[in-house]
C-alpha cells in the first residue's frame, strides 16, 4: 500500500482494491468512527467496484471481480439535492468513508489539505468534489459520482449541485435518480435561506418529483451545530415548513416521505443511532436504504437509453442510465432521432465491464457506426424493434409552479426533458383543469397563471425524442425553464403528428 504513487487527486482509485487486500489483515478501517464497529465496515467492503472520478480515464481497475454465483445486487440510484452548503457534499463523504469505500489514510490527507486551505470542516466532501474549482469555492458544480454498497443494494451517489446558476447540471442529476435525499441544514438561518422564495431547497424538491423520484428522504443535516444542539423542537420546525410545500409538489407525505435528523460532519445517524438524540426512533440512515423496498423495472421492454454525455477514446463512448429493456454486447441498435444503426462495442456498468446490463444501471457504451459528433445528450438509444416517438408538437399537462406574470400562447422557454434539454413554445392553451376535482374547462383559456394547472399544446425547436407519460413516465415528464427558473412542470399527454 505504501507504495502506490501519490497521484494529485488520484488515490480514490486505489482505495477500493486496497482495503480489499488488506481486508484480513488490518480491520482497523472503522475505528476511528464513534460508535463504528470494525466488523461492519469490513464485510461492506466493495468487492467489485474500480472507485474512480469520471473526469480521469483510468483503465479497469484491478479489482478481483465478484463470484459468478452471488446474486446481482440491486441498482439504485440516490441523488443527494438541497440548498447551497446544506452539507450534500460531506454526508455522500461521510457515507463512502463508513461503507469503507474511502479509506482513512485518503481522508486524513484530505483533512490536511483542508486544514492547509483553512477548510478544516470540508474535508469530507472533498471525496466527492475531487475538481480544484469545487475544491477552493467549497461548491459542487459537477454532478458528482461515487458507488457504496449495502448488504443488499448497489447505491451509485450523484451528488447534485446546490447552486442556483447550476440547476441544469441538478435536472440532469435527478433525471438518473430513483431515489432522492434532500438534505437541509437545521443551523440557524440556514434552513430559512434555503427554504424563502430564492433557496433552492423548494426547486430541487420540485425538480426531483419532476424526474420521477418516487421516495424522498429529507435528512436535517447540522443537528451537532451549537444553535441547534439535537433539539427536537427545531427539528419538528423544520419538518412543519417543509411538509405543506412537498405536497404541493405532489409527494405524499405519508407515503413517499421519509424525516430524520442527523450530522455530516460528526456522522451521528447515518450508520449507527446517534446517542445524543433519543427522541429518533426510526432507522439509521444507511440501514434505512437498505430496508427500502426494491424498485420493480421491466428488463423485457423495449430498449431505451437517455444519453447523459460522450466522448471520444477509440472510439465513440456514451454514458447514460439505462431506463429500461436490456443490453448485451455486440447488440445491435439504433440512435435516435438520426436512426443511425449502431453497434455495442464494450459495455462498463458503474466502471466494470459487463456482457450485458439491466434497467437502473449507469452504463458507458463503446459504440461503432456512429461518430462522437453526431451524438447529442438527449439522443436515445433503442432497439431496432421498438423504436420511441420523435416529433416536434406534443399535448401536456402543465403546473405553473412559479412565474410573475402571466403566460400566453407564443410562450418561449426552455423545455428539460430526461436528458434533453431544447427551446420550446407554447403554441396553443388548451384548457385549465380544475386542480381538487380533475375537471377541465369548456373553454379555452386566453392565458395561465402562477398556480394553475393547463393542457397546452407544445412545439420545440427541433426534433426531440419523447414517449407519453402513460407509456413511458420516465421519458413523458418534463419541466419548463426560462430566465434561470423553472417555470412549470408537466407531463406529456400525446403526441401529435407533423402537418406537412
Amino acid at each position: 500500500m505504501e507504495s502506490s504513487p501519490p497521484v494529485e487527486n488520484g488515490d480514490a482509485e486505489m482505495a477500493a482494491g486496497d482495503t480489499w487486500e488488506q481486508k484480513g489483515s488490518e480491520p482497523s478501517q472503522a475505528e476511528a468512527e464513534p460508535g463504528g464497529d470494525g466488523g461492519q465496515a469490513e464485510e461492506d467492503s466493495p468487492q467489485e467496484e474500480g472507485m474512480e472520478e469520471e473526469e480521469e480515464v483510468v483503465p479497469t481497475p484491478k479489482v478481483v471481480p465478484t463470484q459468478p454465483n452471488a446474486p446481482k445486487k440491486e441498482h439504485v440510484n440516490v441523488v443527494f439535492i438541497g440548498h447551497v452548503d446544506a452539507g450534500k457534499s460531506t454526508i455522500g463523504g461521510q457515507i463512502m468513508y463508513l461503507t469503507g469505500m474511502v479509506d482513512k489514510r485518503t481522508l486524513e490527507k484530505y483533512e490536511r489539505e483542508a486544514k492547509e486551505k483553512n477548510r478544516e470542516t470540508w474535508y469530507l466532501s472533498w471525496a466527492l468534489d475531487t475538481n480544484q474549482e469545487e475544491r477552493d469555492k467549497g461548491k459542487t458544480v459537477e454532478v458528482g459520482r461515487a458507488y457504496f454498497e449495502t448488504e443488499k443494494k448497489h447505491f451509485t451517489i450523484l451528488d447534485a449541485p446546490g447552486h442556483k446558476s447550476f440547476v441544469p447540471n441538478m435536472i440532469g442529476g435527478a433525471s438518473q435518480a430513483d431515489l432522492a435525499v434532500l438534505v437541509i441544514s437545521a443551523r440557524k438561518g440556514e434552513f430559512e435561506t434555503g427554504f424563502e422564495k430564492g433557496g433552492q431547497t423548494r426547486e430541487h424538491a420540485m425538480l426531483a418529483k419532476t424526474a420521477g423520484v418516487k421516495h424522498l428522504i429529507v435528512l436535517v443535516n447540522k443537528m451537532d451545530d451549537p444553535t441547534v444542539n439535537w433539539s427536537l423542537e427545531r427539528y419538528e420546525e423544520c419538518k412543519e415548513k417543509l411538509v405543506p410545500f412537498l405536497k404541493k409538489v405532489g409527494f405524499n407525505p405519508r407515503k413517499d416521505v421519509h424525516f430524520m435528523p442527523c450530522s455530516g460532519l460528526t456522522g451521528a445517524n447515518l450508520k449507527e443511532p446517534a446517542e445524543y438524540c433519543p427522541w429518533y426512533i426510526g432507522l439509521p440512515f444507511i440501514p434505512h436504504l437498505d430496508s427500502l423496498p426494491n424498485f420493480n423495472r421491466s428488463s423485457d421492454g423495449p430498449v431505451r437509453l437517455p444519453i447523459v454525455d460522450k466522448y471520444k477514446d477509440m472510439g465513440t463512448v456514451i454514458l447514460g442510465k439505462l431506463e429500461s429493456g436490456s443490453i448485451s454486447k455486440a447488440q445491435q441498435l439504433v440512435m435516435m432521432p438520426n436512426r443511425h444503426t449502431v453497434e455495442v462495442l464494450s459495455l462498463l456498468s458503474d466502471d466494470v465491464e459487463t456482457d450485458d446490463a439491466s434497467p437502473g444501471e449507469n452504463l458507458k457504451l463503446r459504440l461503432k457506426g456512429i461518430e462522437e459528433e453526431e451524438i447529442l445528450p438527449g439522443f436515445i438509444l433503442c432497439n431496432a424493434e421498438n423504436l420511441c416517438h420523435t416529433g416536434r408538437t406534443f399535448d401536456a399537462q402543465i403546473v405553473i409552479i412559479e412565474h410573475k406574470s402571466i403566460i400566453c400562447p407564443g410562450y418561449n422557454a426552455v423545455l428539460h426533458i430526461h436528458t434533453c434539454i431544447e427551446e420550446v413554445q407554447i403554441t396553443a392553451l388548451i384548457c385549465l383543469v380544475d386542480k381538487k376535482t380533475g375537471d377541465k374547462s369548456k373553454t379555452r383559456p386566453r392565458f395561465v397563471k402562477q398556480d394553475q394547472v393547463c393542457i397546452a399544446r407544445l412545439r420545440t425547436a427541433g426534433t426531440i425524442c419523447l414517449e407519453t407519460f402513460k407509456d413511458f413516465p420516465q421519458m413523458g415528464r418534463f419541466t419548463l425553464r426560462d430566465e434561470g427558473k423553472t417555470i412549470a412542470i408537466g407531463k406529456v399527454l400525446k403526441l401529435v403528428a407533423e402537418k406537412d
